[in-house]
């Protein structure tokens, strides 16, 4: 079997790629019975010439591979018919923009796997960028506390080589003793806590968080049920009532807003669920968030402060509570916004590195050991012009019904 490691084509370019130079030599090791090609590429972290040094084929035609494995969406016209395809196509979700793409894929008989869609048996992510996006999405965070308040300047992420730099330019600010609340219990959640605590910035429980005060900035890292109660007031210790039963609950996150100063969102928000804080909540003098560091950027949701997607060229804005309208963030009266949405573009040599390790351990394997696990299997989006069954309830989308 022939596996293809294509260009990335989208724009804004994507330097990312889902194996390193170094990663894929482990790969040929570990996989004999596989040969490995590069495309051509003059925008990859790596460049051509770190995988011709490590004796790989590297050519701007791949057309002879069975499997191509890229990042981000593949435009329509670069499709190659009658391929085995993995990447990140944004169409489980239905959306609007990537309707034709879907459509696309289906007439030219491709098996597209989408690495969101790779899954264990419980139906947890296997692989991804979301550790990547919790570490940028940090240090963009205390960068646009500087910028607001003109304390520090810190450079942005994009330009610095890896996680050790970021870490580094944060160990050169003061920060004051404010309180940092972190949401989330995933990969993102995790990658952020990490920049936390290389800062070492000290985590306190719920409870001294709540109520206590600190000469030292401190971070409080929360979960579900310490955000969210029941309606009927039921004391509950299983995640899974709340996932199982969102509309059951209510938000309690107003406890947090009023003595929280910068707030960075790392949870996964699941339809039904209550929303953390609305536009209503922002308004109260008891609402004491002054930045919001939003890795999980659903726009217009459950963190109402954001109004819309930033990106990696502007990053920040101001929300104004009183109008819920878009203003400078320097404001005095905003609350200052990071909403970017492809975070982990920006530490693009470390993602890539962590990315290939998790496609090889969880995904080639599969290949070769007559996909035991099923992970393929449940990955599966499109086979022989069709949508697979688990990936059916797309068809009303793909027929434009939707």
């Amino acid at each position: 079997m022939k596996f293809a490691i294509i260009k990335e084509r989208k724009n804004p370019p994507d330097r990312r790629v889902v194996f390193s130079p170094t990663k894929l030599a482990e790969a040929r090791a570990q996989f004999p019975q596989a040969s490995f090609k590069v495309e051509s590429s003059d925008i990859r972290v790596f460049p051509d010439a770190a995988y011709t040094a490590l004796g790989f084929e590297v050519s701007t035609d791949v057309s002879d591979c069975d499997v191509m494995i890229g990042v981000k969406e593949v435009p329509i016209s670069a499709l190659l018919p009658n391929k085995t395809y993995f990447f990140f196509s944004h169409t489980i979700k239905k959306q609007p923009y990537n309707r034709k793409l879907l459509q696309a894929i289906l007439e030219k008989n491709i098996e597209l796997y989408d690495h969101e869609t790779i899954v264990n048996e419980k139906g947890f992510r296997l692989i991804g960028f979301g550790r990547y996006a919790g570490i940028v999405g940090a240090y963009n965070g205390f960068r646009a506390w500087g910028l607001k308040y003109n304390t520090w300047q810190l450079p942005k992420a994009g330009p610095l080589p890896n996680q050790a730099a970021l870490i580094n330019e944060l160990h050169n600010i003061d920060v004051p003793n404010i309180k940092i609340l972190l949401t989330g219990s995933g990969k993102v959640a995790s990658g952020a806590q990490e920049m936390l605590d290389a800062m070492q910035i000290q985590s306190v429980s719920v409870e001294d968080y709540l109520n206590k005060s600190f000469d030292t900035p401190v971070y409080c890292k929360i979960d579900v049920l310490d955000y969210n109660k029941r309606l009927d007031g039921t004391a509950v210790t299983d995640v899974f009532d709340f996932f199982n039963h969102p509309e059951k609950y209510e938000s309690n996150f107003m406890r947090f807003a009023k003595v929280t100063d910068f707030y960075i969102a790392g949870h996964f928000y699941g339809d039904g669920a209550p929303y953390l804080y609305t536009r209503e909540d922002v308004k109260s003098p008891d609402f004491n968030i002054k930045v919001v560091a939003d890795i999980s950027c659903d726009v217009d949701g459950p963190v109402a402060t954001t109004l819309r997607v930033s990106t990696i060229a502007d990053p920040i804005y101001g929300y104004h509570p009183e109008t819920e309208q878009e203003i400078d963030y320097k404001d005095d009266n905003a609350i200052t916004v990071m909403a970017v949405d492809n975070l982990p573009c920006e530490l693009p040599q470390d993602a890539s590195e962590g990315f290939g390790e998790m496609f090889l351990k969880h995904v080639l394997p599969a290949f070769f050991n007559n996909d035991n696990d099923g992970v393929l299997q449940r990955a599966k989006i499109t086979e022989n012009g069709k949508l697979t069954e688990r990936f059916s309830y797309l068809q009303d989308y793909v027929d434009g019904l939707e």
